[in-house]
């Protein structure tokens, strides 16, 4: 099995006044199981965006670095294998993986001779990708149960796992009713106001990553972006960044803490009622 790919880190890990505990980590999978990670609505979630970027930035990644299956099943009915194919077998299988990647460059490269738009070109390139998401969320139980399981892809399986061991390894911090949860808002910037930092922690968790496009850390640009999401009423950003309710209700999908995205809506509300 090769697994070296994944990763799961804990970017902020907070505790409300009501013991309600709300984690937001940065998770490293293969592209092709997102669909399923999607399906757990209880989680908010921020992925890295393949339309975003260069087409020849994808091509190294996938040539250097391919996401690959973690096992090779043998084929019967139903979804999950229980069986693996032999050693030749699985070494042909992934020869075939890898045939099929390189199929996948050529015509990309092709493509880029007509000057194809990369949200375009780079969809073909998504199978062999390692995929970054920021994952957000107070309910763990159900997605742990069907993903740590013997029924669950491989693939999803080890994604799992590594979320729940980083989780396991982290100890939340309390924060008061008046403290915010500040994904990716580093330690030296913390003397900066509350409503900045909220506004530099959606920023960058819509970019998912604490660093711009160009690989610095810039508030200004960072600044520039949270009102550029909220004027095209981009949203999904906005939901890691929360604060302790007083009750242990659920506020949107999480469960006793409230989401900046609740503040930002009721203001765009106002303006058109």
């Amino acid at each position: 099995m090769t697994d070296a790919g994944f990763n799961a880190r804990v970017l902020t890990d907070s505790v409300s006044p009501a013991g309600i505990r709300l984690t937001t980590l940065e998770v490293r999978f293969p592209r092709f199981i997102l669909s399923e990670l999607n399906t757990h609505r209880v989680l908010s979630k921020n992925s890295a965006s393949s339309r975003a970027i260069p087409t020849n930035k994808m091509i190294e990644r996938v040539l250097e670095n391919p996401a690959m299956p973690v096992e090779w099943g043998l084929n019967k009915p139903g979804m999950s294998a229980s069986e693996a194919l032999t050693q030749e077998q699985a070494d042909e299988a992934r020869a075939q993986w890898l045939r099929a990647r390189d199929s996948a460059v050529e015509h990309v490269r092709n493509l880029q001779k007509f000057n194809v738009h990369k949200q375009v070109v780079n969809r073909l390139l998504e199978p062999f990708l390692w995929h970054t998401v920021i994952l957000s969320g107070t309910e763990w139980d159900n997605f742990f149960n069907l993903r740590i399981s013997a029924n669950a892809q491989p693939e999803i399986r080890v994604a799992a796992e590594r979320i729940r061991d980083a989780m396991n390894a982290s100890v939340p911090s309390r924060v008061g009713y008046d403290e915010w949860h500040l994904p990716l808002v580093q330690e030296d910037e913390r003397h900066l106001p509350i409503d900045l930092l909220k506004k530099i922690s959606a920023a960058r968790c819509a970019r998912v990553s604490y660093l711009t496009h160009d690989g610095k850390r810039d508030i200004e640009k960072d600044v520039e972006l949270c009102e550029r999401l909220m004027s095209d009423r981009h949203l999904s950003p906005f939901e890691h960044v929360a604060t302790p309710s007083e009750d242990a209700a659920f506020h949107a999908n999480f469960r006793g803490w409230i989401q900046m995205r609740a503040a930002i809506e009721m203001q765009i509300e106002a303006v058109h009622s």
